[in-house]
């Protein structure tokens, strides 16, 4: 029995209660005070008369207190009664009826059936709408699947193990299935998977089944219940934690985005004390210095296409620029405070887990001095304690350390290690982990100079291995996406104004195998081109409604 049987049994026992008490009182009543006799039938119906508000027969007017009372009582019960029933039943019940509820099943095509809906489920849906890509999402939970509905996703109401409900998801008509429901879960909903695909006589190669796993070791569990591909984000962030720090503290580029043969796209963190630190983008010098193109830039983690040119830089800046590599490395000295990298100490790594290791792993293949911090003793550590008490990242040298990379499992604690970092040391890069998307704008509020969201990470890396090339990037804060533009065709940079309409940034234009990055308002786009763009999810899935682009099949 639910709550609200529960509530329903309650309320029809307590009302039957007070309609035999004032049954009764009313028959002692009128024999012993009106003197005028009554069945116990004639009282019942004098009471519900009275209750309901519609009468009180041949007994009125009383003429004793006693039973004047008594009616009055019977009437303030019948409104608390009438007032009662309103919230707790016919609101509801009128609510449910008028409310829109998921549907029992869904007609797609080559589409994305997601099991679970977890924060790096919400990247990968994003990523799918930014592509024009149809998607269901199977959820347990009615009232979760509820508000999912309202918040425009499509979704129906079941089990992802069961194969009744993946036969509602129309997955034998899908191009993949995303396993995202727990380790167990995930396992069951390949084998029902598998089922469904056997049963309909479909060819497994036409559906692409891509599970995640937290734990590494178990993965190969995942693929002998039938998963094409097992994703541990873990490992791809620890590697760009490590590459952040790289590009941050040194003169090294970092991880690029190849476009073309000599052509990239770089995230480039400005340091304090640089020469572009304190300047305004107009006269900072970069496209005449140094011939890059800025295509955007984070301003305390919030990402602006084409920024004001009176925008000022500082350290809570950071540039996404495209250009050759000789270019980029001009600009990336530019960024650089002088000769810090060689006046002050290596790098310590917050938290020694599975992210921290791999930090630490790549790290061991540099130059760059770590330090290690974890709250447990363990090989590999070299400072017992916790990053969020001062004296601990004293002892592991920050007032003499480059970066502090805290890739810790829990966002708390990150803010709480930022915040002290912070505090100690105004030069220290700190480069954060993030495992929930909404902790990235408080770590900047937190003095975070780069924070990295490992939900943005793994779902990207899922949409990429859905989407193939089109996702060019994984790791960085916006899409970087190679897409036709049907609608554009025909028209120039000047007529289209893309980036006022979309949002998004054209970084470059593939034409029969050569990438052009001279793109002035004359150019004109012709058929078979590729755009290069660059922009958030909602930007890139606002150029391609704008652009008329339609999902590829698989």
């Amino acid at each position: 029995m639910d709550r609200q049987q529960r509530r329903i049994f309650g309320y029809l026992g307590f009302l039957v209660a007070v309609v035999a008490a004032y049954t009764l009182a009313y028959d002692y009543g009128m024999s012993h005070f009106e003197g005028q006799p009554v069945t116990l039938v004639h009282a019942f119906h004098v009471v519900l008369e009275t209750l309901t508000t519609t009468g009180y027969g041949e007994d009125a007017p009383w003429r004793s207190p006693v039973m004047l009372l008594l009616v009055d009582s019977m009437m303030i019960t019948g409104l608390f009664f009438l007032f009662l029933t309103l919230p707790l039943f016919v609101v509801p019940w009128i609510g449910r009826r008028m409310e829109v509820r998921p549907p029992s099943s869904v007609d797609f095509e080559d589409h994305v059936v997601v099991c679970g809906f977890t924060a790096r489920g919400e990247t990968v849906v994003e990523e799918l709408a930014a592509q024009n890509v149809p998607y269901v999402v199977v959820e347990p939970d009615r009232d979760r699947a509820q508000d999912l509905l309202e918040e425009g996703h499509d979704v129906i109401v079941g089990k992802p193990g069961s194969t009744d409900t993946l036969q509602r998801a129309a997955v034998t008509d899908a191009r993949a299935v995303v396993l995202d429901a727990g380790d167990e879960a995930n396992a069951t909903a390949a084998l029902s998977v598998e089922e469904c695909l056997d049963t309909a006589g479909v060819d497994p190669s036409e559906v692409q089944v891509v599970g995640f796993v937290d734990d590494p070791s178990i993965s190969r569990y995942l693929r002998y219940a039938g998963a094409d591909r097992v994703l541990s984000p873990n490992a791809i962030l620890g590697r760009s934690l490590a590459d952040k720090v790289t590009s941050a503290i040194t003169a090294e580029l970092g991880e690029t985005v190849d476009i073309g043969d000599d052509f990239e796209v770089v995230e480039m963190p400005i340091q304090r004390g640089s020469p572009l630190d304190g300047t305004r983008l107009a006269e900072s010098g970069i496209r005449e210095e140094t011939s890059v193109d800025v295509v955007g830039a984070w301003f305390e983690g919030e990402f602006v296409a084409a920024p004001d040119p009176q925008r000022e830089l500082d350290r809570t800046t950071i540039l996404l620029v495209a250009g050759d590599h000789d270019a980029l490395e001009s600009l990336k000295d530019l960024t650089l405070a002088e000769a810090r990298q060689h006046e002050r100490g290596g790098v310590i790594v917050g938290g020694y887990g599975e992210v921290g290791s791999a930090v630490v792993n790549i790290l061991d293949g540099t130059e760059i001095e770590t330090t290690v911090v974890d709250v447990a003793d363990a090989p590999g550590v070299d400072v017992v304690g916790d990053v969020t008490d001062e004296e601990t990242l004293r002892e592991a040298g920050i007032d003499d350390a480059n970066a502090l990379i805290l890739a810790l499992g829990d966002d708390v604690s990150t803010i709480f290690g930022t915040l002290v970092g912070r505090e100690i040391s105004e030069d220290v890069e700190i480069i954060c982990r993030a495992n929930e998307s909404e902790s990235t704008s408080k770590l900047y509020a937190a003095g975070a100079d780069y924070v990295l969201s490992l939900a943005d990470v793994s779902g990207r890396m899922l949409a990429s291995a859905i989407l193939g090339e089109h996702v060019m990037t994984l790791d960085k804060q916006v899409d970087i996406v190679r897409t036709e533009a049907p609608n554009f065709v025909g028209r120039t940079f000047g007529e289209e104004d893309i980036r006022a309409r979309t949002g998004c940034t054209v970084v470059a234009v593939e034409r029969d195998g050569e990438v052009l990055t001279e793109l002035g308002p004359d150019f004109r786009i012709q058929e078979g081109d590729d755009l290069v763009i660059a922009g958030t999810d909602r930007d890139i899935a606002r150029f391609n409604d704008v652009a008329g682009v339609e999902p590829e099949p698989t």
